[in-house]
């Protein structure tokens, strides 16, 4: 592909003619340039790659992409005021701009961007519009889930991803919008249909994440900027601030009479083991629906999903399906056990979500309510304390184990999570093997119990000592039942 069609619509100079300069790769990794490369510098926490640049040009790249000056020889050096945009834009060319072909969506929010992302690919393929999604648990396409580092994976293999979505069929696509992956663009070079806001509260601030919490509402701003129709959840008292400066068409939903999309009546319920929520829409829409996950804060994740899907040609019946059938891996997620009791896996990692989550499954009455959790290691230790202070506080049995320690001693953690503990009058056992803590909580459950597993969700792994062994927690529990354990 021609270098000048690649940079279409990017503001640039470059010292020497390029116009008929052909590239066979776009790559922003210097080890893997190959002759005819287009190499793109990218500013990163700790390696800056304009420092790689003359390697890239030994390697053979046809031309290099740059915010600052690069020493690389007599190889054509395009400079632009921000790599990680031209990034987005020459990716969104070099794959054919495949979000062109899709209905784009696009999530941010602190909380519920994959669960409303499932609910909206639930509800649309319920109704036969094939959708993909990018998010925290992996990339969808079909029957495929491809694993990712980040929520929001790097603008390449976005736009590497809606093509395939794309060339499988797909005719939706919807996209977790992270700050961090706003705030590095790596979701800019398009249009989004449709953006959803779903709520705000502080958090990522800190090193290698946002400054300050103004910088963290700004970031999620940026996607009202980049969208058609912006869907605001107007319940939260932060949401004009992240609607501050949009350029789309803005529509609402929450509870309050205001909300273009409303809830009503929601009341919990329990069946053989499986909880939900039921709630009547009103307003665009009128009619009761069951969520098959459990919480209050369910109703907002099915109002948002609903008032994005009431935009595609689908009606009550598939919005009532897509979202009583649905089911988020590692969100609340349940696990089938042959007792009179309820066992879910959830990913909630730091005390706000365990906050949530306990208080969720309070709810629902249980005879006892038991979380079993741990704490990364290598992370600030104030969250060890203020989860077990949380888990004391809510958790009628706090079973303490062992999370991803990384190069931390798992012990250490567990002393500090103790701290918390000893902050509330809550019961609790020190298990450190994780697997030995989850079938303690199974050979241990009573009837009408409820046991969480925080912390791993849609993990499969455990880092520990730097090496991530396997470790799912559906084929942990499988193995306990089966007596292999």
């Amino acid at each position: 592909m021609k270098l000048q069609k690649l940079l279409d619509g990017l503001r640039y100079t470059c010292g020497r003619p390029i116009e008929d300069l052909e590239i066979n790769s776009v790559v922003y990794d210097s080890r893997k340039v190959a002759p005819g490369s287009l190499f793109i510098c990218l500013r990163g926490f700790s390696v800056d790659s304009h420092d790689f640049a003359g390697r890239a040009a030994e390697a053979g790249a046809a031309a290099i992409v740059a915010q600052r000056p690069v020493e690389c020889g007599d190889t054509p050096v395009v400079m632009v005021e921000d790599t990680r945009y031209a990034l987005a834009v020459i990716s969104a060319a070099w794959f054919g701009h495949p979000a062109r072909e899709l209905t784009t969506v696009g999530i941010t929010g602190t909380k519920g961007k994959t669960t409303v992302s499932y609910m909206i690919r639930s509800i649309l393929e319920a109704g036969g519009i094939r959708t993909g999604v990018i998010g925290t648990i992996g990339i969808v396409v079909g029957g495929e889930v491809v694993k990712t580092d980040n929520t929001t994976p790097e603008s390449y293999d976005v736009q590497k991803y809606l093509r395939r979505m794309v060339d499988s069929g797909c005719r939706a696509a919807v996209l977790e919008a992270s700050s961090i992956g706003l705030r590095d663009r790596r979701v800019a070079g398009f249009l989004f249909d449709y953006g959803v806001f779903t709520n705000f509260s502080p958090d990522h601030i800190g090193r290698n994440e946002h400054k300050d919490v103004a910088e963290y509402m700004h970031c999620k701003s940026m996607l009202f900027r980049q969208c058609r129709t912006g869907i605001f959840n107007v319940d939260d008292e932060n949401w004009k601030g992240v609607a501050a400066g949009h350029t789309c068409r803005v529509e609402t939903y929450g509870f309050g009479k205001d909300a273009g999309l409303r809830a009503s009546g929601a009341r919990l319920f329990s069946r053989a083991g499986r909880l939900g929520v039921h709630f009547d829409l009103e307003g665009r829409l009128n009619f009761g629906v069951d969520v098959g996950i459990p919480g209050r804060f369910s109703v907002y994740n099915a109002l948002a999903a609903a008032a994005v899907c009431l935009h595609f040609p689908v009606g009550e019946k598939e919005i009532r399906e897509g979202l009583a059938t649905v089911r988020v891996r590692g969100r609340v997620e349940p696990v089938e056990v042959p007792g009179n009791y309820t066992l879910l896996i959830d990913y909630a990692h730091n005390a706000l979500s365990m906050e949530n989550i306990l208080g969720t499954l309070r709810e629902y009455r249980p005879h006892r309510l038991i979380c079993l959790f741990g704490a990364g290691g290598n992370r600030d230790r104030e969250r060890r304390f203020e989860m077990g202070e949380t888990s004391g506080r809510l958790a009628d049995l706090s079973v303490v184990t062992a999370d991803n320690s990384r190069y931390e001693d798992v012990m250490d953690i567990i002393a500090d999570i103790k701290v918390g503990l000893a902050r509330t009058n809550g019961k609790y056992v020190v298990i450190p093997d994780r697997k030995q803590a989850i079938k303690y909580c199974i050979e241990n459950a009573q009837d009408g119990d409820i046991i969480v597993l925080a912390g791993k969700g849609h993990e499969d792994y455990q880092e520990i000592k730097g090496i991530k062994y396997h470790l799912d927690e559906r084929e942990v529990v499988a193995d306990v039942l089966a007596g292999r354990l």
